[in-house]
């Protein structure tokens, strides 16, 4: 291993029906990289004519949920009355503050003809003086985010700054976010603009500083150092940071919270569907029972 890395990071995979998801964060050797909290690898996969995506409404509090596709779409819906289709390229970014709900749908015309899923969701913690904000949504079409094509590498700066750039997502705590796609015979270095920072392969062939980053992995890097990223065949990556959370986060089904007590609440107010509920839709995911 490279002495800029830390850690290694495999993904737990699970098939919830339709889909094969690689949860990679948290892991027991790593929390969180930056902000991030959550990091889910969704697909590939093709979803058949008639076959979608249904994940019914669900709430959040004290977190951002961040999805960015590279194949097929996804319908979002929320309890503040946002309507959003997000295809590839694009950038969904839903900040839960004190509560929100939300559902994920495929939608009516990817449904019929059935498509091709391929993405990344995040979850982003937010700083304790903000996870009392009000719940928010943005969306940014691909052609508004800041694109850098470097030595045969194209990067696509999703939130925060990277690369000289800055997205228009607006973020909470310096942030990381980049989608980068590899050509053969292709470099490029990631400066040390940023404190914390992980590197996670989709797909292809990526060495960090030498070392070979398995598809399917995240490397975690040492602070301070730069760090070269090359590709012999081509690759897709995300580069992903930031500056540290300002404390402890606890983590229950969809609440993130530095505080046990509201983390709590918020399971109380969702059992009594006191959170929101999203316009058109009557279905919700019940609070999971607690664990023995």
């Amino acid at each position: 291993m490279s002495s800029t890395i830390e850690a290694f990071l495999k993904p737990h995979q699970h098939d919830i029906g339709n889909l094969i998801v690689r949860r990679v964060l948290p892991s027991a050797a790593v929390r969180t990289v930056g902000p991030f909290i959550f990091f889910d690898h969704i697909g590939p996969a093709t979803l058949m004519p008639g076959v979608g995506i249904d994940v019914r409404p669900h709430p959040h509090i004290g977190l951002a949920t961040v999805t960015y596709l590279f194949e097929g779409a996804i319908m979002h819906r929320d309890s503040i009355g946002s309507v959003q289709k997000i295809t590839a390229g694009d950038v969904n970014w839903m900040t839960a503050g004190r509560g929100i709900v939300h559902s994920e749908r495929t939608p009516d015309e990817e449904r019929a003809t059935g498509q091709k899923m391929h993405g990344i969701q995040t979850w982003v913690g937010l700083p304790t003086k903000d996870e009392e904000v009000a719940p928010s949504f943005e969306h940014h079409a691909a052609a508004t985010l800041p694109q850098i094509d470097r030595d045969g590498v194209k990067l696509r700066v999703i939130a925060g700054s990277a690369f000289g750039q800055t997205a228009p997502t607006v973020t909470f705590s310096p942030t990381l976010y980049v989608a980068a796609e590899f050509s053969a015979d292709s470099a490029v270095t990631l400066d040390t603009e940023h404190e914390e920072r992980g590197v996670y392969l989709l797909e292809g062939d990526l060495s960090v500083d030498g070392s070979v980053l398995p598809e399917g992995q995240m490397a975690v890097l040492k602070t301070g150092f730069p760090v070269d990223l090359r590709s012999t065949n081509g690759a897709i990556a995300m580069v992903l940071g930031g500056a540290p959370l300002d404390g402890h986060r606890f983590l229950e089904w969809n609440f993130v919270s530095s505080s046990r007590e509201k983390i709590e609440a918020a399971k109380i107010a969702w059992s009594e569907q006191r959170i929101g509920h999203v316009p058109g839709e009557t279905e919700f995911i019940p609070l999971p029972p607690p664990r023995p």
